[in-house]
């Protein structure tokens, strides 16, 4: 099995920044590309930001130049930074993976965390 446990949310007001967490764990070869999605009450789940085995990143538009994303490889773990935090900001923070669980086969499975809320008061 394999397990991605999150941490690092909570409340924070606006301007403030907070630093979420996730680390994969159980029977993985090796992982993709791991990244972060948030859901806002009543609305889809959107992409906050992924970044490749080898560090190539990509950000959603609306938390460029706030938000960085890292990894570290040998942890099997993935992280935000989240400075000048908005109340718009405000929702569950996702984790996701894609991970190759067997040296034998390169099938490819994304993994998700539970969840982790964020939540920026005004």
């Amino acid at each position: 099995q394999v397990q991605l446990v999150e941490s690092g949310g909570g409340l924070v007001q606006a301007g403030g920044s907070l630093r979420l967490s996730c680390a994969a764990s159980g029977s993985i070869f090796s992982i993709n590309a791991m990244g972060w999605y948030r859901q806002a009450p009543e609305k889809q789940r959107e992409l906050v930001a992924t970044i490749t085995s080898s560090g190539t990143t990509n950000y959603a538009d609306s938390v460029k130049g706030r938000f960085t994303i890292s990894r570290d490889n040998a942890k099997n773990t993935v992280y935000v930074q989240m400075n000048s935090l908005k109340p718009e900001d405000t929702a569950v923070y996702f984790c996701n993976a894609r991970i190759r669980r067997y040296s034998y086969s390169p099938t490819t499975v994304d993994y998700w965390g539970q969840g982790t809320q964020v939540t920026v008061s005004s």
